[in-house]
C-alpha cells in the first residue's frame, strides 16, 4: 500500500521561512492533538503537550492564509482494542470514542477535515495506515483526502514525536510526499529516555526535513 505514486522533486525540501512555508501544494497535518495526550489530566498526557497548541494555531493560520490544506488526525478507539494494555497491548486506555479524552484540545483551531483512526479496533500509530485484527495494513482516509486537494508536500506537527508524528511522517515519505516536521510544535512520550531524540534521528535519516529548534532534551 505504500508504493510511491508521486515523484518528489530532487533535493531536500526545508521550509524554514515561516512566511513562505505554505502554498496550495502543501498540506499541514496536525497529529492527534487531543485531550488525553495534550491535557495534563489526560490518561496518556505528554509532557509539554498543551504548550504546543498556540504554536500549532499560528501554523494553521499561516497555512489557511496561503491557500494550503489543513487536516487533523484523531485517535478514536473503542473501549476495548489490542492497542490497550488491558487487552494485551502497550498503552493505558485513551482516546475512547465519544469521551472527553478523545476530543481535540479545546484551544486548537479546527479549520479542516478530521481523519479518525483506530475506530474499529485497529492498531497502529500513523495517520495514514492501521493494522486490522489479523495484522493486515489498512489505509485511513488521510492520503485520499490530501490527494483530492492536490498537495504534494506535507508539514507535520502534533503529538507525539516518537509515535504518531514519526509514523505519519515516515508514511508520508513512503507515499511520495515531500515531508517536513516542525520541531518546536511536537513533543515526545519518551517511554524510554531518549526515544524522542531517536525518533528525530530516524526521521532525518529517512529524508524528512526537520524545521525549527528541537525541544527534546533527554
Amino acid at each position: 500500500m505504500f508504493g510511491s505514486r508521486r515523484s518528489p522533486k530532487r533535493g531536500p525540501w526545508a521550509p524554514t521561512n515561516p512566511e513562505a512555508r505554505y502554498s496550495s501544494s502543501v498540506a499541514l497535518v496536525v497529529v492527534d492533538l487531543q485531550n488525553d495526550f495534550a491535557d495534563p489530566a489526560g490518561s496518556l498526557s505528554v509532557k509539554g503537550g498543551a504548550e504546543i497548541v498556540p504554536l500549532v494555531n499560528v501554523e494553521i493560520e499561516r497555512a489557511i492564509a496561503a491557500g494550503a490544506a489543513v487536516l487533523y488526525t484523531q485517535d478514536w478507539h473503542p473501549a476495548s482494542t489490542p492497542h490497550f494494555a488491558k487487552d494485551g497491548g502497550t498503552w493505558p486506555v485513551h482516546c475512547v470514542q465519544e469521551t472527553w479524552g478523545a476530543e481535540l484540545h479545546p484551544g486548537l483551531a479546527v479549520r479542516g477535515p478530521v481523519v479518525r483512526k483506530g475506530s474499529n479496533g485497529e492498531d497502529g500509530y500513523s495517520g495514514f495506515s492501521m493494522r486490522d485484527a489479523d495484522g493486515f495494513p489498512r489505509p485511513t482516509a488521510l492520503d485520499q483526502t490530501i490527494a483530492r486537494g492536490g498537495a504534494t508536500r506535507l508539514v507535520i506537527c502534533g503529538l507525539a514525536t516518537d509515535y504518531c508524528v514519526k509514523a505519519t511522517a515516515l508514511d508520508g515519505i513512503r507515499l511520495g510526499y515531500e515531508t517536513a516536521v516542525l520541531l518546536d510544535a511536537i513533543r515526545p512520550v519518551d517511554l524510554q529516555p531518549g526515544d524522542g531524540l531517536a525518533a528525530i534521528d530516524e526521521m532525518a535519516g529517512a529524508g524528512i526535513a526537520l524545521v525549527g529548534e528541537c525541544s527534546v532534551t533527554s
